[in-house]
């Protein structure tokens, strides 16, 4: 977690965030959740009644701050949707949990903020039909079983095809990579994907899983993109949307490099993008 707290200093101290407002979110609602989440499942996480195989399954241990934490990460995303409708471009500095199913957390994610973010802005009437752009090494298993056949979320997924999760879940599209797939064909395949994107739009929402674990000095990634090709990566990303004037919400998702600073570097870089597509709009 330590990832947060020094990437929410970076853009503190950061000339380029001036501008920006930086708040803290509310929790998610038990009502919220459960447009994505199972009741009984919600309720043994916020008892702590969930067994030892669901604790081992999502990784870390309960506790009443793992509660809170899980859900003001939802509560972030749902708001960065919200902010992304009015100005464009918006984040939430954590979220990305995209391994959260209805009944069961998974590979550190409790509840899956993208899709409870899309099911929320749908209920209050704020849009009818979004993308979720998971760009994050590992594919998005449980936002892909939440979501499918769901007509009004389209679910695309690059990641790499020997990677977590060993059970894939299909989304609507799935761009598998092998490992060691550097910047230029990943860039070409993003390309390609959003291409297709485009063909299933108009969407009102994008939200961006901009992981930071495609990088080549990860430890968990398997892929080998160099700070220039995940910058690139993200130009690609936020200019696709401003060119649909598609309003995006971004989340930070994975990063597990050896130095903690190369995650946070790679984080803020995606920040300090997306502030430059905030002020083109």
């Amino acid at each position: 977690m330590d990832k947060y707290r020094l990437l929410r200093q970076e853009v503190v101290r950061s000339e380029q965030h001036l501008r920006d407002t930086l708040i803290v979110p509310t929790a998610a609602t038990d009502d919220q959740l459960k447009l994505c989440h199972d009741a009984d499942y919600l309720q043994r996480v916020v008892t702590g009644t969930l067994s030892s195989a669901e604790i081992r399954r999502i990784g870390f241990p309960w506790s009443p701050k793992m509660v809170e934490r899980s859900r003001r990460s939802t509560g972030a995303t749902i708001a960065a949707s919200r902010a992304a409708l009015e100005d464009g471009v918006s984040a939430n500095l954590a979220g990305g949990t995209h391994h959260a199913f209805a009944g069961a957390g998974e590979g550190y994610c409790v509840f899956n903020d993208a899709a409870v973010a899309m099911r929320t802005l749908q209920h209050d009437g704020l849009i009818r039909r979004g993308i979720v752009i998971d760009l994050d090494v590992h594919q998005g298993n449980g936002t892909a079983s939440i979501l499918t056949g769901d007509e009004s979320v389209t679910t695309l997924s690059i990641h790499g095809v020997k990677n977590f999760p060993l059970r894939k879940v299909a989304s609507d599209l799935d761009v598998a990579l092998p490992d060691g797939t550097g910047d230029e064909a990943y860039l070409t395949a993003l390309d390609v994907a959003l291409q297709w994107a485009a063909s299933r739009g108009p969407f009102d929402l994008a939200i961006y899983l901009a992981g930071a674990d495609p990088y080549e000095k990860d430890r968990l990634g398997r892929l080998s993109l160099t700070f220039n090709g995940l910058q690139r990566r993200d130009e690609v990303v936020l200019t696709w949307c401003h060119r649909q004037n598609l309003p995006v919400a971004i989340a930070m998702a994975g990063g597990y490099a050896h130095d903690l600073e190369d995650i946070v570097r790679i984080h803020a870089a995606t920040l300090q993008t997306a502030s430059r597509f905030h002020s083109a709009r």
